[in-house]
């Protein structure tokens, strides 16, 4: 008897020790929400209700998983928006009317054709341009010699997914023989470029730059590129992304500066920018959610312009995060960006976010007919490099601007970053919920993958009131800039590139120095919403009036 109950208890004990064990590790087929479930979830939201409370929400609880599982089983892709749309409108703003006005370029009248095909490859969009309409220089040979670069140059700084080199030479001939006809579609006229890629190229690889979708292929093509083709550019290869657009790792290794190959591109938009500012194409476009035009802009030493959220249609574009993505060009000037954003932006019955607002540049506005104001407290913080920026306010009054102090409004707008992990998380879902997220290359806790899950436990209470408050900084915002139209501030230094982000206000970065080791910083122009014409007009006057554009890095400029 006392052998058998022996035998009874530690039956008892091994059952018990194996219960605990499969419900720690989620293994009981019984998952039914309980009291005590809602107990401990209440520590992870920052909340705690009553016994009876838990009471009365458990059956409510049990609903919605029901309803989680159907939502799980239906097919819902990347490219569908959700219902609700982002408004970066503050309350009594008025978009601009269309006013009717043509651009003002002031395109060089003449080029001379370089000595060497290094040196042609850093012409400017606006150099190459003259070249190709006053016939001395073809499309086809153009593209040629970026080919030609990219083939000896990417080994080195990995930043093409996908060569449309075959695709390239046919665009490339079709402008030729356009303008042999005696037509001319504009300054991007057989201008070769490429495409960070998260924009879809029928016919190619989409990969987001990421292990679980580098063998997509999207049978579309995003509306920037096809508006581009219209605009008789020519699409020379897709390039590199960190892995879902964070970074500068991605599948195929990680993309670096060509100011100095040891050191990564910076990221997302890591490839465009790289690439770029290697000459291996004349400009790119990128994307920004959260600096990612800006930082790779700053890193490779070259001019990124993010424009006002809603401006440039991002259909057929990875989406990240639905109320914060933007695209735009990266370019070696800012008239570059300008004529680039010129044949991207306006409306497209593809993306319901966008808002139909006029662009119009002008070379001559007077300065003195722009309110310039500068975020006077960043430019006072003990920041890296910040001898640079002030000598940029010193150029800018010798250009004859009276500069206004401006301070951006000092609301707990780091809190908001809830709303791009939710979106992203929800962007990603099925990724997630797969597993494949395991096979992304980066695996640490500030990587997507891990964000991804831990976005999993935001109450979407917390996600709609985080958007309350995005509404007060939009607001807050919109006061705070009243007296100026355009303004300067520290690329990473005030808060302002976060801010921006998550208001929509339009932003260009332009290189304005090195540091000690040789390394390109730099400087960032702001303006109002859906005044690039402005922001370009006056980063370009600085930019003309320093040069800093002109510097290249030499290891790419051997013949």
């Amino acid at each position: 008897m006392k052998k058998f109950s022996f035998s009874l208890y530690g039956f008892l004990a091994a059952f018990l020790l194996m219960a605990l064990y499969h419900s720690a590790n989620g293994f009981f087929e019984d998952r039914t929400p309980t009291t005590e479930h809602l107990a401990a979830a209440e520590v992870l939201f920052g909340l705690e209700f009553q016994q009876a409370y838990r009471d009365s929400m458990l059956a409510g609880i049990r609903n919605n998983l029901q309803t989680y599982e159907a939502l799980r089983a239906r097919e819902i892709g990347n490219e569908v928006w959700p219902a609700m749309q982002f408004n970066p409108l503050p309350a009594g703003f008025e978009v601009p009317q269309h006013s009717g006005g043509a651009h003002n370029w002031q395109l060089p009248e003449q080029v001379q054709r370089p000595a060497s095909d290094a040196e042609l490859a850093f012409l400017t969009v606006a150099e190459l341009s003259v070249l190709i309409r006053s016939g001395q220089l073809s499309a086809v040979e153009l593209t040629t010699i970026y080919l030609d670069r990219i083939r000896r140059y990417d080994a080195e700084l990995q930043v093409v997914i996908t060569l449309t080199d075959e695709l390239a030479l046919a665009q490339a001939a079709r402008a030729d023989s356009l303008l042999a006809a005696g037509v001319w579609l504009g300054p991007l006229h057989g201008i070769p470029y490429g495409s960070k890629d998260l924009l879809a190229l029928e016919g190619y690889p989409t990969t987001w730059g990421a292990v679980p979708y580098q063998d997509q292929v999207l049978e579309q093509t995003a509306t920037v590129i096809r508006k581009l083709e219209e605009a008789g550019a020519v699409h020379l290869a897709k390039l590199s992304l960190g892995a879902l657009a964070w970074g500068d790792v991605w599948f195929g290794g990680v993309s670096k500066s060509p100011w100095n190959t040891s050191i990564g591109a910076s990221g997302s938009s890591a490839g465009s920018a790289a690439a770029t500012s290697a000459g291996l194409v004349a400009f790119t476009i990128g994307s920004e959610t959260l600096g990612s035009i800006v930082s790779p802009s700053t890193r490779n030493g070259v001019t990124g312009l993010r424009p006002t959220y809603g401006r440039v249609s991002r259909h057929g574009a990875m989406a990240l995060s639905w109320s914060m993505d933007k695209l735009g060009p990266i370019t070696r000037s800012v008239k570059d960006a300008a004529l680039v954003f010129d044949a991207i932006y306006g409306p497209d019955p593809l993306d319901p976010s966008l808002t139909d607002a006029p662009f119009v540049y002008d070379a001559e506005l007077p300065l003195s007919d722009i309110r310039i104001g500068y975020q006077a407290s960043a430019f006072e913080l003990p920041y890296p490099n910040r001898e640079h920026d002030l000598a940029v306010l010193d150029v800018m009054r010798d250009l004859g601007a009276q500069l206004i102090p401006v301070e951006l409004p000092q609301l707990d707008f780091n809190a908001m970053d809830v709303i791009l992990s939710v979106e992203a998380a929800a962007a990603f879902d099925e990724l997630t919920r797969s597993g494949r997220d395991s096979l992304m290359v980066r695996q640490m806790i500030q990587a997507w993958p891990n964000v991804f899950r831990t976005a999993r436990f935001v109450p979407a209470v917390e996600y709609i009131q985080a958007n309350r408050a995005r509404t007060q900084l939009i607001n807050a915002m919109h006061e705070a800039l009243r007296n100026v139209d355009v303004y300067l501030t520290p690329s990473f230094a005030g808060g302002n590139l976060v801010i921006t982000n998550l208001t929509g206000h339009p932003t260009v970065v332009v290189p304005n120095g090195f540091t000690e080791t040789g390394m390109p910083v730099s400087i960032t122009f702001n303006a109002q919403l859906f005044e690039e014409g402005k922001l370009l007009r006056v980063a370009d006057a600085w930019q003309q009036a320093t040069g800093f554009h002109r510097q290249y890095p030499p290891a790419f400029l051997n013949p």
